[in-house]
């Protein structure tokens, strides 16, 4: 009997991980389609500095794995195994892009290696994150998920730097959308200091709004009796930072600004920073 108990729970435990690899697949096409069906994209492969582009494929790792203690394909208790998610969420993005750059005749047969790896390996990034994305966005509570909520040992970890952390991931999922396009460059032309700090107040109200004053589902809800300011101070503008900082990291992988003065360059940071911002206290909401 127990021999056919464990052999039943390994099924169990298998299927569920076929089922946490097609959701993972399914957020991976979600997630990357408007940077797969992207013009600047599809070049930025061609002729992205090939170190800022390696740089950026080696710290997909570890922030993946990261990504996956906290949300894999399935529960895991180990750093190995999150690991092993995130290779596998990896491998995930590099077989969706390429399958839908090739249906979408982005990448031709004959095209030269540099290119349609460069262009694959980019693209790999962002739907690498949105197949491990796909576990908290298109699962379903089941009775074996309640079961495993209500074991505190399975409980993650949710202490301040995670709260960065995870900051950080829906920073740079956003701004890797937006920060090949030539609308940021647009756009910080367009604008004067007095936009810019409009823009600024603007994107630290709407991160604090978003978690803490609209009280959505997933918001962090304050004591009774701590000062209002001190969320502000802890967590927003902290959290700005992050923004900011994943934002200039962005610009400067996709050779934004290179040739940009010292004002012109502050300004499209703080373009960018506007949707980073939004993703980031986003992403203290769904993950």
């Amino acid at each position: 009997m127990a021999e056919v108990a464990n052999e039943t729970h390994e099924s169990a435990r298998v299927s569920r991980f076929l089922v946490g690899l097609a959701r993972g697949l399914a957020g991976a096409l979600l997630f990357s389609i408007p940077m797969l069906m992207t013009m600047e994209m599809w070049f930025l492969g061609f002729y992205m500095d090939r170190e800022r582009l390696l740089l950026l494929l080696v710290l997909n790792l570890p922030l993946l794995i990261g990504l996956s203690h906290r949300i894999g394909f399935e529960r895991t208790a180990t750093w190995r195994e999150s690991a092993r998610d995130a290779i596998v969420a990896y491998g995930m993005g590099v077989v969706a892009s390429a399958l839908i750059l090739v249906l979408l005749g982005v990448i031709k047969f004959g095209m030269a290696p540099r290119e349609w790896v460069g262009m694959v390996a980019l693209q790999a990034v962002p739907a690498s994150i949105g197949a491990l994305l796909g576990r908290s966005q298109l699962s379903m509570q089941d009775e074996e998920d309640d079961e495993d909520d209500s074991d505190p040992s399975q409980e993650v970890s949710t202490g301040y730097l995670t709260e960065l952390f995870m900051m950080a991931v829906g920073a740079l999922f956003l701004s890797l959308n937006l920060a090949p396009t030539e609308e940021m460059i647009l756009l910080a032309y367009k604008m004067t200091i007095w936009h810019a700090l409009a823009l600024i107040a603007l994107s630290m109200m709407l991160m604090h709004g978003f978690v803490y004053a609209l009280a959505f589902k997933g918001s962090h809800s304050l004591q009774e009796d701590t000062p209002v300011w001190h969320a502000f101070v802890r967590f927003t503008i902290p959290g700005y930072v992050v923004a900011l900082a994943v934002s200039l990291y962005s610009l400067w992988t996709f050779g934004r600004l290179d040739d940009l003065g010292t004002t012109e360059a502050v300004l499209t940071l703080v373009v960018l920073g506007f949707p980073a911002a939004i993703g980031a206290a986003a992403a203290r909401l769904i993950l």
